[in-house]
């Protein structure tokens, strides 16, 4: 996918670590997007180690050559970098903040890294910001843009914010999981910026849905449509990348309507905080919350074109 591009305040692109590095990093969460950010570094030639919740998903990182993790905590013993991708801020939440070996807190010793890569809340964000800065952890906000393929294809955007000094450290390392790397400034401006993308995308993947049941209402062939859409001004790099399963009719999840009403509830939060309006977002979270009601939760959420389909009556499924 491609970068943010500039603001007012351009966010900085440039590398500026001028030596390659090999880093001991943990990956915790080893669903879609956490597997393929473990292969990476695998491959760029970090040690890795690894854990997920559920066992049997470290099998074929092991495989690779990761080394598998009992428990959160043991990350700080194998690693000065720990990377967190997981489902939800719940999940951040019991794995960063337990009081039975929370990573927020370096057990083994200052000069530790939390890089959290989930799209969660600003609020507990800031509790784990806190907890690390008591605890002797540094904290980087790191969410992406991008899913497993962009991962996998070495074209993943990642946003960062927290310390300067901070994200200088852990530069190089983010960019052998992907090459956009940019930097937003203090605090949590990632949380805010990735919720805005998400925001953006989830309202184009209804506009395409319309689009699409819309030309199909009157016979326009979907191939024909989508090839002028990629091309047209609206062609973006989200429209080009889901052409070719919407041409195949193929919903298989790279990010679920489950999740991303999940995350459109994070944008509507925010906000609610921020005093400010968001009236098409609500819409749009209502309609992932209908495909979820009728059975399309698991799948890829643009699944809104067939709740769409639905009740055009366009199709019996």
């Amino acid at each position: 996918m491609s970068g943010l591009g500039d603001f007012n305040n351009p966010l900085r692109t440039s590398r500026t670590l001028s030596q390659e590095m090999n880093v001991d990093v943990s990956v915790l969460g080893l669903g879609q997007m956490g597997s393929a950010i473990a292969e990476r570094l695998i491959d760029a030639g970090h040690e890795v180690s690894v854990w997920n919740r559920s066992k049997g998903k470290a099998d074929g990182l092991v495989a690779k050559g990761a080394f598998e993790l009992d428990a959160p905590h043991e990350a700080w013993a194998r690693s000065e970098v720990c990377i967190t991708m997981v489902a939800d801020s719940r999940a951040l939440a019991d794995i960063a903040l337990a009081p039975d070996g929370g990573l927020a807190h370096a057990a083994s010793g200052k000069g530790r890294t939390l890089i959290d890569m989930s799209t969660v809340s600003p609020e507990v964000s800031r509790d784990v910001a806190d907890a690390a800065a008591a605890g002797g952890v540094q904290y980087l906000r790191a969410p992406v843009s991008g899913n497993p393929g962009v991962v996998r294809a070495g074209n993943l955007t990642i946003i960062a914010s927290g310390e300067d000094a901070v994200f200088t450290s852990v530069e190089s390392l983010l960019r052998d999981i992907g090459p956009h790397v940019f930097y937003a400034g203090e605090g949590d401006a990632a949380r805010i910026i990735k919720l805005a993308l998400n925001l953006m995308v989830a309202g184009t993947a209804e506009l395409l849905a319309e689009c699409i049941a819309l030309a199909e209402a009157h016979d326009v062939q979907r191939d024909k449509l989508l090839e002028i859409v990629g091309a047209s001004a609206v062609g973006s790099p989200f429209v080009k990348y889901k052409i070719g399963p919407l041409l195949a009719d193929d919903y298989t999840s790279t990010f679920s309507s489950r999740l991303m009403r999940k995350d459109v509830d994070l944008v509507l939060e925010s906000a609610a905080a921020g005093g400010v309006p968001l009236p098409v977002t609500g819409v749009v979270q209502q309609l992932l919350q209908a495909c979820i009601s009728t059975g399309l939760g698991d799948l890829d959420f643009m699944a809104l074109l067939i709740r769409l389909q639905r009740e055009a009556g366009q199709t019996s499924a």
